[in-house]
């Protein structure tokens, strides 16, 4: 059966591995790299959690392991289950609770996550991004006192970023766009400061750009070993407050998109899809 990796945070229980009867020997820190170093030949790892155990119970630690396919996280717990690993114990490693799970909304993944999971499965050279449009929607505006113009205080850095990821093997192409709105002081903060912030607004439009891009797609693994791709667009939430000002600016980002070929018609037929979309790369 083909499993389904979203970039998203990983919540199912099936992904969750829980490792107790760590030794107290070692720092929680030197725990972290050594169970980090173990795990993570099973798969990519989200993260890894280490904890003191209980006051009640023996000195030492507990892990709980966090992988994004829970295939891999299957595989960990069957190697590694009662095996002595990087101690001279044996270690117990299981799988999420039993319990019936708790259904949590999906949280996105960062853009630094997204792009760690896309090199994973689709190598470095196996995708790229490209901006199509990065603007500054800033309203800095100066009031004019006497012959000089004064900076209104309490305003704010806008920046807009349209860019789309490119997996060129799947033929795929997913949109995204970034909103960031950073507060500025021009009286309080001097030039240097507010070029820093004006750099700092600027990257936040891209990376947050770069994770609604990496939204709409899940990468799917065959049984075989072998990768395809889910595309599925979503409506996105917009803030009402920027709703006029992006309706032009977004009408402006869909023009470069039609480029490699597409007719008008093709790429709005692209993100009205209503079945799920699957690419695999084409064979020679």
């Amino acid at each position: 059966m083909a499993e389904l990796v979203p970039f998203a945070v990983p919540t199912e229980r099936d992904k969750t591995l829980l490792v107790w009867e760590l030794s107290s020997g070692p720092t929680a820190e030197a725990l972290h790299h050594s169970l980090f170093t173990a795990f993570s030949q099973f798969g990519l790892l989200y993260s890894v959690r280490v904890f003191p155990n209980a006051a009640v119970a023996q000195p030492g630690f507990y892990a709980v392991i966090k992988f994004y396919s829970a295939r891999a996280a299957h595989r960990a717990q069957k190697a590694c289950d009662r095996k002595q690993l990087f101690q001279t114990s044996p270690v117990k490693v299981h799988l999420g609770t039993r319990h019936k799970a708790v259904q949590y909304q999906a949280l996105p993944l960062n853009s630094s996550q997204c792009q760690e999971l896309a090199n994973y499965y689709f190598g470095f050279n196996g995708w790229s991004k490209r901006i199509i449009k990065l603007q500054e929607l800033s309203d800095l505006e100066e009031k004019e006192n006497g012959d000089t113009m004064v900076p209104l205080p309490k305003q704010s850095l806008k920046f807009f970023c349209a860019l789309e990821v490119v997996l060129p093997s799947y033929d795929c192409r997913s949109p995204g766009i970034g909103l960031v709105e950073e507060p500025v002081n021009k009286m309080e903060e001097g030039p240097l400061s507010f070029l820093m912030k004006r750099k700092t607004a600027q990257k936040l439009a891209i990376q947050k750009a770069l994770s609604n891009a990496f939204q709409k797609l899940s990468i799917v693994v065959l049984e075989s070993g072998k990768i395809a791709v889910e595309y599925r667009p979503s409506e996105e939430i917009v803030d009402v407050r920027w709703e006029e000002e992006l309706h032009g600016l977004i009408q402006v980002t869909c023009s470069p998109w039609k480029q490699y070929g597409q007719e008008e018609n093709e790429y709005l037929s692209d993100f009205s899809l209503e079945e799920e979309e699957f690419r695999l790369p084409e064979l020679d």
